[in-house]
């Protein structure tokens, strides 16, 4: 990711969430979801398209601080379920999944632009 879609994504999640929060703690979830990405994707980089989806994680990892290995609590008479990733996420991840064969990823390098 670069340095501008990083502070882009930085920039959005300071608007978002609670003026409390630092800005170590917002870029380290940044890097948490843009690993969480990669590692889903089975890319090495991160395509454009998906620097909102490392928002959208970077936030749900912050809501669930403190839940971290819970999958469901009851407490005060509600229940709450966690799921590991919301299936609005997965669905724009599995578009840019990459095929695997014989444990290999197989992805192309990106295009230069042509002058």
């Amino acid at each position: 990711m670069t340095n501008e879609q990083r502070s882009t994504i930085l920039d959005r999640l300071q608007v978002l969430l609670p003026d409390e929060s630092s800005t170590e703690l917002l870029t380290q979830l940044i890097d948490d979801a843009e690993a969480e990405v990669l590692a889903y994707t089975g890319r090495t980089a991160l395509p454009g398209q998906l620097v909102r989806t490392v928002g959208d994680l970077a936030i749900i990892n912050y809501n669930r601080l403190g839940t971290q290995g819970e999958s469901a609590r009851s407490e005060g008479g509600e229940s709450y379920t966690f799921e590991t990733m919301p299936a609005r996420v997965v669905s724009v991840l599995n578009r840019y999944r990459l095929a695997r064969t014989g444990g290999v990823y197989h992805e192309t390098e990106p295009k230069a632009a042509e002058a």
